[in-house]
């Protein structure tokens, strides 16, 4: 008889919530929050994972399929509410090492969230994937759509009717990625990670994660770290505030997330009123870059980025207190740096100057040093192709002439490929002594250049600081800028033709494309 009371009290409570609006009941191990923003979510409260999304009564959940932290995490949950007129829902769901917060607003379609550690997963990244219904939301990024594919690189780079999709494919840098998702008939998801959301994340501003795949199940992604060529230490603490945010299909703007600080209980979250700001202005960079200037803030706890107007004025976000490194990037490439204080309630104002040194006159320069290798050969496609893509040009063994090749110089060069090789005209003034400088972005398997010229053979450099990832492969060119200088003695060039050799030295080995190989940001000789 108790049974049947409990069994009849739980339906009624559902009915009750389903008319009523915004509202949690419990069914069994399921807290079913009901948003009143057309939004039903379900958590299962022994582990943390949610289990149905359904939004103006669509199923947006992949059939048995859950959302979740890393590949989930085992987690016990407990749920408040509260508020004016109670309008939030907390459910909390720990670990020994992490707790997930999921965060109900009344009348927002969305699944807010943040993300506590104290440790890294035991899978070694952090993650909240949200895996959905490809019958309902079948519109994801077109280069991560992996359906039906061959895997001819891993078990993460696939070729689908003749094209290399993967789902490193489908990433941005994360200073431009604030918004992403996939849509479907009168539905669409979106990770939306706004303002100081990357703050407890790793690897910069131009570092890039994956954001969705299409492997029979729609995949949304928000990749707080990772290995995946990743440049410095992973960072505990509060994560977020992030959302998944359901639409008709439209693609929202992101939101406001100041309400964080009336919710009680919310590990390691710090309001905006214990923060500070940094205010100044860049100088003394170069005129062509005034468009992309950017200003990062780190430190060992947290990171933070913003873009400067054209006159190089900038405003940081809202940081926690603490001593920074300050650095100014042109494009991608960090060309000054300082250190500076923020205080909980205060404004700091904090210039910054480049201190980039260039020659001031050079015999010839390929590429553009701002730490990208945009207008190289294949940088155009090298974000969402794999090199061996067969719309990729040709990477070579190459041959480019100074001043009259055809083809673009390669961005790239693999060890099991060949060198590059620069044919240059010189005349009997800009013969003895001279240097060449190459410039790099990411190497792989302790890739680094080597320069022969005549009978010049350079010494090998040293074993580069670089990410032990894989990079080109999976469409990124960032890693840690390297400047290599090739001094080459007098006596060695010739009034004429001379030929300059760039092979790849490297202690280890590989096949084509995961053989060693460095990425070229510029090159000068002077």
């Amino acid at each position: 008889m108790l049974t049947l009371f409990l069994s009849a009290f739980a339906a009624l409570s559902f009915w009750i919530a389903s008319v009523t609006g915004f509202g949690l009941v419990i069914s069994g191990n399921s807290f079913i929050v009901t948003t009143d923003g057309g939004l039903v979510f379900t958590v299962e409260s022994t582990s943390g994972d949610i289990t149905s999304m359904k939004f103006n009564g669509i199923e947006s959940s992949a059939s048995g399929k859950r959302s979740q932290i890393s590949s989930g995490i085992g987690a016990t949950c407990t749920w408040v509410q509260g508020g004016n007129e109670n309008n939030y829902i907390i459910v909390t769901c720990k670990t020994s090492t992490l707790t997930q917060f999921y965060v109900a607003r009344r009348n927002d379609p969305a699944i807010h969230m943040g993300t506590f550690t104290s440790a890294e997963p035991t899978v070694g990244e952090l993650r909240f994937i949200a895996r959905l219904s490809t019958t309902a939301l079948p519109n994801g990024f077109a280069v991560s759509n992996i359906v039906g594919g061959t895997a001819i690189e891993g078990s993460d780079v696939y070729l689908v009717n003749g094209q290399t999709r993967s789902k490193f494919y489908s990433s941005r840098q994360f200073i431009d990625d604030q918004v992403h998702g996939v849509t479907g008939s009168g539905v669409g998801a979106f990770m939306i990670i706004p303002g100081t959301g990357y703050e407890s994340s790793s690897g910069g501003p131009f570092m890039r994660d994956i954001n969705n795949q299409n492997s029979g199940d729609q995949e949304l992604y928000f990749y707080m770290n990772s290995g995946h060529t990743d440049t410095e230490a992973f960072r505990q603490g509060f994560h977020g505030p992030y959302a998944l945010w359901f639409t008709t299909g439209a693609t929202p703007t992101t939101f406001d997330t100041t309400f964080w600080a009336t919710l009680p209980s919310i590990t390691g979250f710090v309001a905006q009123a214990g923060r500070g700001r940094v205010t100044g202005k860049a100088s003394n960079f170069r005129a062509s870059h005034n468009t992309l200037l950017s200003i990062g803030w780190s430190n060992s706890a947290a990171e933070y980025w913003v873009r400067t107007d054209t006159s190089g004025n900038f405003v940081s976000p809202f940081m926690k207190p603490g001593t920074y490194t300050m650095t100014l990037y042109e494009v991608e490439l960090a060309v000054g740096t300082t250190t500076v204080g923020v205080t909980a309630g205060g404004t700091t104002t904090a210039n910054i100057a480049s201190t980039l040194s260039l020659p001031a006159t050079t015999i010839w320069t390929l590429g553009d040093y701002d730490g990208t290798p945009r207008g190289f050969l294949n940088a155009d496609k090298i974000e969402t192709m794999h090199p061996s893509d067969t719309r990729m040009s040709s990477w070579g063994p190459v041959t480019f002439t100074i001043g009259s090749s055809a083809t673009a110089f390669p961005m790239a060069i693999f060890q099991a490929i060949g060198p590059v090789v620069i044919k240059t005209t010189l005349t009997s003034s800009q013969i003895g002594a001279r240097t060449l400088a190459i410039a790099t972005t990411l190497a792989f398997a302790g890739g680094r250049p080597v320069v022969s010229v005549g009978s010049f053979t350079s010494a090998v450099p040293a074993v580069p600081n670089q990410p032990d990832s894989r990079g080109v492969t999976r469409g990124t060119w960032r890693g840690n800028n390297i400047l290599y200088t090739y001094n080459i003695p007098s006596g060695v060039l010739v009034t004429g033709t001379n030929t300059i050799t760039i092979s790849v030295a490297s202690g280890s080995s590989g096949a084509t494309f995961l053989s060693p190989n460095i990425i070229f940001d510029a090159l000068w000789f002077f």
